[in-house]
């Protein structure tokens, strides 16, 4: 079985948790927080449903898997009361797919972790959390080095003892469906502070290269001077087009503006 270690004792008030429910009555329920070691959640009558109904059991019955909001926490007894009816439908879903994703990145990590004499609190202090830092998510991290290969772990500061080890076991079990558009601008600068010149404009393709509400995700690097390689991935090519002609408007502008030498070019896949 898969174990969720926290990387702080308890959640916050308005934290969204996965809590597998326990016991129901009819003054409320107790829920097990997957995320939290076992920690003990109650979920009272009142925060069950907005509408009225007869019976908690109607709502929720032991074994069940829940996505409720913290809506108290008892520092001193380590306990939170929490609320069902106050976590709309599509928190739910996506705090469920990220929780999904936990599980699954915590499990591959455990697996290599077996195999080269790591404990579970190895894998959280020397893999998952490092992830989580560098990519959001330890999922996405593993993401990232199927893609990009062991580039990817080193760059979350990942030992060096777990790295083949972990990119032979996520290439099994981690399916990467995303899309990828890539470019090569090439810059040049005879100032005398032309390196910094050139990096402005980099560091302002990266940042204008975000579509809202949408994930893109952009890597910048040298394939040597004046070359530089810029990849954009996300679920969609309409998304990546529109990050990408965003980016490529920026850059050229601040170029313009730093008098550095501009040029673009797509790269076919």
């Amino acid at each position: 079985m898969v174990t969720l270690k926290p990387r702080k004792k308890l959640p916050d008030v308005g934290e969204l948790v996965v809590g597998t429910v326990d016991e129901v009555y009819d003054f409320g329920a107790y829920l097990t927080l997957d995320e939290y070691g076992g920690m003990k959640a109650f979920l009272p009558w009142s925060e069950v449903a907005s509408r009225a109904v007869r019976k908690i059991s109607a709502v929720v019955q032991p074994g069940r898997k829940i996505v409720v909001k913290v809506i108290r926490v008892y520092r001193k007894r380590g306990q939170v009361d929490v609320s069902l009816k106050r976590v709309m439908e599509g928190e739910k879903r996506r705090k469920m797919i990220e929780y999904k994703r936990k599980v699954k990145a915590a499990a591959i990590v455990e697996i290599v972790a077996q195999k080269i004499g790591k404990t579970v609190d190895d894998a959280y202090k020397e893999v998952i959390w490092k992830l989580e830092d560098a990519y959001g998510d330890a999922m996405t991290g593993l993401e990232q080095a199927v893609i990009y290969g062991r580039e990817a772990l080193e760059e979350a500061g990942i030992p060096e003892e777990w790295i083949e080890p972990l990119l032979e076991t996520a290439k099994v079990h981690v399916k990467v469906k995303q899309v990828r558009i890539s470019g090569i601008f090439t810059l040049r600068s005879l100032a005398p502070d032309g390196v910094e010149r050139i990096k402005d404009v980099l560091i302002t393709a990266k940042k204008n290269a975000k579509v809202k509400g949408e994930d893109v995700r952009v890597r910048l690097y040298t394939i040597g001077a004046p070359r530089y390689r810029i990849d954009l991935q996300s679920h969609d090519y309409k998304i990546l087009e529109k990050a990408l002609s965003k980016a490529l408007k920026a850059a050229e502008r601040k170029a313009s503006k730093l008098n550095v030498e501009y040029a673009f070019e797509r790269l076919k896949e």
